[in-house]
């Protein structure tokens, strides 16, 4: 991948000029004027400039509404988003008002057009996908977004049209700022009607790519999705630090598919492994490719979307792919892998005691993973989910499918990879197999973990046998998880007998009149 030299183009001056004369002498005695962020002046407080890594006060006199007056009569109006700008630059000034609409704060956002930030991502610009890009505020999403238009317009010379809310990307005034290049900027009259001006630019202009910049409402969510099933390169932003941040966000999870609750028949739910009620993906996300943003050095690009959600959802999320940039402008790029993987090594061939403080790798065949996972957690043992068998140190499977010897089982032995065989599908089997690894006995365990894997092997019998059957007697905080285990796998559960034997009897669900 070619490393692109950074260039910073900016007009300090532009927004310095505006200041009042006691707070513009204060950052020009400043040896950092061309590192400052924003300047931040609130009635009756001290003016301050903010650094990337640090604040300064830039006056001693408080702010007066003579000051913010100063500065508002030389700057464009404010638009409903309480936002204006320096024509032809761009710089932004965001206003506080007070409850009669009187400003009594502003916020100086100084503008920069940084070329060459895009190269650690520069492949997948080009690769004509649509890409979504988060980060936290003030990371650069927006600063980055303008160079992807500007090298798309110019370089491929694409068609390529910015949605620009807030004049944000293209600058304040009518004319553009140079830094988008070739690309053409759509002005929004207000934040409202963000999602029709994006429908609009694909109705009456054609465009081959369309840049958006903070998709945050559900009809702007839509949009993006009827703009990309149109055969448009999308590339936006959203509010975000994480591709899992949206899948937990009802307005926008429609972005990466959308989420929804789907109920298993009662067969399938055994096979895996995991409640009847579960969370799959509803589409195809509208962008292809997300990229979390930690700096423009720093970067976790997810190739497949689908697949990561889809991962996420199964309980194995992908770590995603990591790139970062030296300081010679060389990106360095290592290969995404399962979440919480150890370096790809070839295993020992035999489990490991818990003494020896090493992963143990379980390839789990027919098995829930998240049950895995969860019995490794309750025992404090390190185990961790191998993707493929010869990655193992042992299988996990059932007995119904060991006795049909599929080909994972039969890879497995030949290798000398030991096969653990489980009765039931359930956290208390494969905590007993682990405990048995692990060398730990019942009398290191947890009384509550115990109770609670004893009603789940009861729960277990039920379901494969439509038979009731009773547990030992606990006490009255036990019997209520009990109860609430049973609820989970759809068992009828009660509690009968006096205190202090009082204990809980599971039967099947459908005969709960007879109970």
């Amino acid at each position: 991948m070619t490393a692109l030299r950074q260039e910073f183009v900016d007009d300090v001056e532009a927004l310095l000029e505006v200041l009042p004369p006691h707070i513009y002498q204060g950052l020009r005695r400043s040896e950092r004027v061309n590192d400052v962020l924003e300047i931040v002046m609130d009635l009756g407080r001290e003016p301050e400039a903010r650094f990337p890594d640090a604040e300064l006060v830039l006056s001693n006199r408080p702010v007066a509404f003579e000051d913010i007056e100063h500065i508002i009569s030389r700057i464009g109006a404010f638009g409903e988003d309480n936002r204006a700008g320096i024509e032809r630059t761009l710089h932004r000034i965001s206003a506080i008002r007070n409850r009669s609409g009187i400003i009594v704060g502003l916020t100086l956002r100084f503008g920069r057009a940084i070329y060459g930030t895009i190269a650690i991502i520069q492949d997948i610009v080009e690769s004509g996908r649509s890409v979504l890009l988060l980060g936290r505020p003030g990371v650069g999403k927006t600063t980055m977004l303008r160079e992807m238009a500007r090298v798309l317009a110019d370089d491929f010379r694409k068609r390529v049209v910015i949605v620009d809310t807030s004049n944000e990307i293209g600058g304040d005034g009518d004319i553009p700022h140079p830094a988008i290049g070739r690309s053409r900027r759509m002005q929004v009259v207000s934040p409202a009607r963000q999602h029709a001006v994006m429908i609009e630019a694909v109705e009456n202009h054609m465009p081959q790519v369309i840049v958006i910049d903070e998709i945050g409402t559900e009809l702007e969510a839509q949009a993006a999705r009827t703009i990309a099933e149109r055969g448009v390169q999308l590339i936006g932003t959203a509010h975000g630090n994480e591709l899992e941040n949206l899948m937990q966000n009802p307005t926008l999870s429609d972005l990466i598919g959308g989420i929804q609750a789907v109920t298993l028949g009662d067969e399938e739910a055994r096979r895996r492994g995991t409640q009847k009620t579960v969370l799959e993906r509803k589409a195809p996300p509208t962008f292809d490719v997300v990229v979390e943003i930690q700096d423009w050095s720093h970067v976790v690009v997810h190739h497949d979307v689908a697949e990561t959600v889809d991962s996420i959802l199964r309980g194995f999320p992908l770590s995603g792919e990591v790139r970062t940039r030296d300081d010679d402008g060389k990106v360095h790029i290592e290969a995404h892998r399962e979440s919480g993987s150890a370096e790809p090594t070839r295993p020992s061939r035999r489990p490991r005691p818990a003494e020896t403080a090493q992963t143990l790798r379980v390839f789990p065949f027919g098995v829930g993973r998240n049950r895995l996972e969860q019995a490794g957690r309750e025992l404090h043992v390190p185990v961790q989910i191998a993707n493929n068998v010869l990655d193992a140190d042992m299988v996990m499977t059932l007995k119904n499918y060991y006795r049909q010897k599929p080909e994972p089982i039969r890879v497995a032995e030949s290798q000398g990879i030991p096969v653990y065989v489980l009765k039931s599908n359930t956290v208390s089997q494969m905590q007993s197999a682990l405990a048995g690894i692990f060398n730990i006995g019942a009398e290191q365990r947890d009384p509550t973990t115990l109770a609670l894997e004893e009603a789940e092997q009861a729960i277990a019998e039920v379901i494969d046998r439509s038979r009731t059957v009773e547990v030992a007697p606990q006490g009255a905080q036990i019997r209520r998880l009990q109860h609430q285990l049973a609820e989970r796998y759809n068992v009828g559960s009660r509690s009968r007998g006096k205190e202090p034997n009082r204990r809980v009897k599971f039967f099947p669900r459908e005969a709960d009149e007879l109970y």
